[in-house]
């Protein structure tokens, strides 16, 4: 079994079928496509005309897993391809990787959109899902490669701790309002922390069993937002650290705290991975995508990419807005240019992901430089903690129209 610390890391790789056929020399290694569950897996073996060779059904115990290695080493050149290794595949892609074994990962609409153009219709079972994913994984250009990196994990399950920290201070704080509404007319103030909450009801002492029954329960309340709190901060201090150790400048951009930062490492990893910065927007969603039709030339917000990347330069757009920055110089120019406030934060949001994208490449370049290939920060992979498909040929993103250096009149570069 994997150990703990282990992230899946991606770089692109060019389709099998195309790599087999740029020379006689280059043998095709058979294909194992897997449809992945927490107890079970279900896998097919394929060769480069897409021929199923064996297919077979094992657990994810210990015993059930190192049959289905065995059952898959049988073949001197093989390939792993497994589905979803950013969600129920993950734990049996890490395993694999730890063992030595080649994985690649493949999304779970690609491995449905084969399903239906291989049987004509969507139905779904395990082996004409292992099949589907073998034929996506033997056919499709520039996959991702699933390999490891401990540091990246580490700031992935700390920020995910830190986003569920925050989650349950908002449960928190909603289950306090509505006790304080019944406590104290009209409520108490919409931004509440646990010392203003405490000096509010101790202002308070009702006889009544309703009354006192209420008061302790917001006490209680009020000692878990403060344990929340406490913790939260803790958080910040570990990844602000561990943000700092790894080279990376990004708390150095307004709108950007240590769980935006962490976040952006974890899903992005290696930024090398993107081409351009415009590949970089695609990814996280800011780039509007092509929604002409004929004449009539438009464009459509994009709600694909990773959502999670796409909510930290929300947060920094919104941030940017409240101060005197460049972000809401941007902002207000294109209400100016007859915008709605609406498309103005979109456009933002996009020429903000050009500024995370610069800043990235320009840390991770510095990494390279300074680590001179031996440095864990100097990989040429990229995290898939946060891995959405790429855009397909009907989906192209259009880029903002932005680059680097301000909007004429509209003062200094976003940062």
């Amino acid at each position: 079994m994997a150990e703990k610390g282990f992230v899946l890391l991606e770089v692109a790789v060019p389709s099998l079928l195309t790599s087999s056929r740029r020379g006689k020399e280059n043998r095709m290694p058979m294909i194992i496509g897997m449809d992945p569950h927490k107890r079970s897996a279900t896998i097919e073996v394929i060769n480069e005309r897409g021929d199923m060779v064996t297919v077979g059904k094992f657990g994810t115990d210990q015993l059930g897993y190192t049959e289905m290695l065995s059952a898959g080493r049988r073949f001197t050149e093989r390939v792993w391809a497994v589905e979803a290794c950013n969600g129920v595949g993950r734990h049996i892609a890490h395993r694999l990787v730890h063992d030595g074994e080649m994985v690649l990962d493949v999304p779970a609409k690609l491995s449905a959109q084969v399903r239906v153009f291989a049987t004509g219709n969507g139905r779904k079972t395990d082996p004409v899902d292992a099949h589907s994913v073998a034929l996506a994984a033997l056919r499709a250009p520039n996959l991702v490669r699933v390999q490891a990196d401990p540091e990246l994990v580490v700031l992935g399950m700390l920020v995910d701790r830190r986003d569920e920290l925050g989650r349950a201070r908002t449960q928190t704080v909603n289950r306090l309002h509505r006790l304080l509404l019944e406590l104290f007319p009209g409520g108490a103030k919409k931004f509440l922390s646990a010392t203003q909450a405490r000096a509010l009801v101790a202002t308070v002492k009702p006889r009544d069993i309703v009354g006192k029954t209420r008061r302790r329960l917001i006490v209680e309340l009020i000692t878990e937002l403060k344990t929340i709190d406490k913790k939260s901060k803790a958080a910040d201090k570990d990844l602000r650290e561990l943000v700092i150790a790894r080279g990376s400048t990004l708390l150095d951009l307004h709108g950007i705290g240590p769980s935006g930062a962490a976040r952006l490492l974890a899903d992005v990893g290696d930024i090398h991975r993107f081409g351009n910065r415009d590949r970089f927007a695609s990814w996280n969603g800011t780039a509007p995508l092509d929604a002409s039709s004929g004449e009539q030339q438009r464009h459509r917000l994009s709600r694909a990419g990773n959502r999670r990347i796409n909510r930290t330069l929300h947060i920094m757009g919104v941030v940017q807005l409240r101060n005197s920055t460049a972000g809401r110089v941007y902002f207000d120019g294109k209400k100016a240019a007859g915008k709605t406030s609406m498309e103005a934060m979109r456009a933002l949001k996009r020429r903000l992901s050009n500024v995370v994208y610069a800043r990235m490449l320009a840390d991770q370049k510095r990494r390279e430089t300074a680590g001179s290939g031996g440095h864990s920060g100097t990989t040429l992979q990229s995290s898939v903690t946060g891995l959405t498909p790429d855009t397909g040929p009907s989906d192209k993103p259009q880029p903002e129209p932005a680059n680097d250096q301000p909007t004429p009149g509209h003062g200094r570069p976003l940062t």
